[in-house]
């Protein structure tokens, strides 16, 4: 099921451009598939996901584990949103049967009230203004939600990484564990689990009080 009411972008982030050119060889050339979903499997116990959530897909791409995290909460339903709307054509090319919509999690409406989860996977350190992202989506979940910020990667690989790639995103940072707590603070959620070695970083969140 797609949105008819895709929200605008602000044009003067560059990242919407550099990844919509990256859409078309993103599956063959940036990240694999079929390397990404038996990682998952492994870290299922990790991220407890369950059936009949409701899911948010932050930074969902081209769509390579959309389909993997709506089996996971089935019968819940996975809303799968991007800022690249041609990461976002190739994600709805594959037919899976979630919301796509078009928004930019730093200043759009992703609803009051509505997820059981919120998961970032490999994108946040694409969020222009973190800060801004975190408080967005603290609002955008049910009283005993959780936010998940998850990379195959530890911080010093994504952020080396970053460091050595194209201007548009070469400042795009992981925070440090010590930055992650004000970050946090702001938005009202607090930190359950924190992991961050090589070949893994995992964050999980909930608002206060829940």
């Amino acid at each position: 099921m797609e949105s008819k009411n895709l929200l605008t972008i602000p044009p003067a982030d560059p990242r919407v451009t550099f990844f919509d050119h990256l859409a078309q060889t993103w599956d063959t050339q940036e990240q694999k598939p079929e390397a990404i979903i038996p990682r998952l499997e492994e870290l299922r116990g990790l991220l407890d996901f369950r059936p009949g959530q409701d899911l948010l897909e932050v930074g969902c791409g081209t769509g390579q584990i959309t389909q993997w995290l709506a089996d996971s909460v089935q019968p819940g339903r996975v809303t799968a949103i991007d800022f690249s709307g041609q990461m976002l054509n190739k994600a709805r090319s594959r037919g899976i049967d979630v919301e796509f919509r078009q928004v930019d999690v730093c200043s759009g409406n992703l609803g009051k009230g509505r997820f059981d989860v919120a998961m970032c996977f490999q994108s946040f350190p694409h969020f222009r203004d973190k800060a801004a992202a975190l408080r967005n989506l603290a609002v955008a979940l049910k009283p005993d939600g959780k936010v998940i910020v998850m990379h195959l990667a530890g911080s010093d690989q994504i952020n080396a990484f970053h460091a050595g790639v194209e201007h548009t995103v070469t400042n795009d940072r992981l925070p440090t564990e010590n930055q992650w707590d004000p970050l946090l603070r702001q938005a009202g959620l607090q930190r359950e689990n924190f992991i961050d070695r090589e070949g893994l970083f995992f964050l999980r969140c909930s608002r206060k009080g829940s």
